[in-house]
């Protein structure tokens, strides 16, 4: 595909002979006499490889153009510019780059040097583009790795309790669709699935033969399972690439009224993540068969989160549940698996 080079200029001898000698050297180019023509013909006809924009015109001036330019554009996907003027001073170029002009070509220019900047230009937007397409790719990859890394631990937490298999899983999908129906961006969700997915990973602490008790835990053995938020805690808080993992496995077990543990935090002082984890924690604990006793109906589930509201649960993440299970009408939700982090 050829390179898409706009030329604008209101002087028709600059415009033309800027115009001819990239079509001469073999380029695409398009040659307009206005910024008001530039914005209307990338509106109908999408964004060039670059713009060669003259600063001194008639109408709006090449820096009105440029800034009318950029509040059109995605950010990190700014259309290269190069200013063509005649003038020598020093605040004509610190004002250009301070817009985000790349660089400049001195007019009058001679067409060979002329094609050279430019061709040296796109090539070095194109090594941009590939090592930025190059990282993206990456990172994706590492995050990809990341995920799975995540979800096999998560996995190795819930083997630890017969009674809870997939339940890492579903705290993970409720916490992230909570946060979906509070307006969190894709980014945001995607973190507090991975925290719900990881707030149980104290449990690698506490003895089998304890979480997986039939009967009522005694005074000692409930203290050991009180320890594993704590636990989890000092486990995530040494990953650099989320280190707010931790504040989900640390403090899901607080109450909004502060009479929760490990630090008795009460209401803002418990970090939101932790309090949507919560809200889903109980949900499915309520929801599932344990080793001390059968699920609850649905009814009573909705009884208990309601109950819950201000002591035990933030009220705003809890009337979200609420309305999630209302809307769960044959109590099938329970069923879910884990939703996979967005693409």
């Amino acid at each position: 595909m050829e390179d898409r080079i706009i030329v604008v200029d209101d002087d028709p001898v600059i415009c033309k002979k800027a115009w001819k000698s990239l079509t001469d050297a073999g380029m695409k180019a398009v040659a307009l006499k206005s910024g008001e023509q530039l914005i209307e013909h990338i509106a109908k006809n999408g964004s060039p490889e670059l713009i060669l924009l003259d600063i001194r015109m008639h109408g709006m001036d090449g820096y009105e153009t440029l800034i009318k330019l950029r509040e059109t554009e995605e950010a990190g996907r700014e259309t290269p510019v190069i200013f063509l003027t005649g003038d020598e001073d020093e605040d004509t170029e610190i004002r250009g780059l301070t817009l985000g002009a790349m660089d400049f070509i001195r007019k009058p220019f001679i067409p060979d040097v002329l094609v050279l900047r430019v061709r040296h230009a796109v090539e070095l937007i194109k090594l941009q583009r590939d090592l930025a397409g190059e990282v993206e790719k990456k990172t994706r990859e590492n995050e990809e790795l990341f995920l799975q890394v995540v979800s096999s631990l998560a996995d190795a937490i819930d083997a630890k309790d017969a009674y809870t298999k997939g339940h890492s899983g579903r705290v993970a999908a409720y916490s992230k669709e909570i946060a979906k129906r509070c307006g969190y961006g894709e980014k945001e969700q995607d973190d507090i699935y991975m925290m719900g997915l990881l707030h149980d990973v104290g449990k690698i602490g506490v003895p089998d033969e304890i979480i997986n008790k039939p009967g009522r835990l005694t005074d000692e053995e409930f203290l050991k399972i009180k320890q594993h938020p704590a636990i989890g805690g000092r486990i995530l808080e040494n990953i650099q690439k989320m280190p707010e993992l931790a504040s989900g496995a640390k403090w899901h077990h607080e109450r909004f009224n502060g009479k929760g543990y490990p630090d008795g935090l009460a209401g803002e002082e418990i970090p939101e993540a932790a309090r949507i984890i919560a809200v889903a924690d109980a949900y499915d604990a309520m929801t599932s068969n344990r080793s001390y006793r059968v699920m609850l109906s649905q009814e009573n589930v909705r009884s208990e989160i309601e109950k819950g509201m201000g002591s035990q649960f933030d009220p705003r993440f809890a009337k979200i549940m609420l309305e999630m299970i209302d809307e769960d009408k044959d109590f099938t939700m329970r069923d879910h698996v884990a939703a996979p982090v967005s693409e």
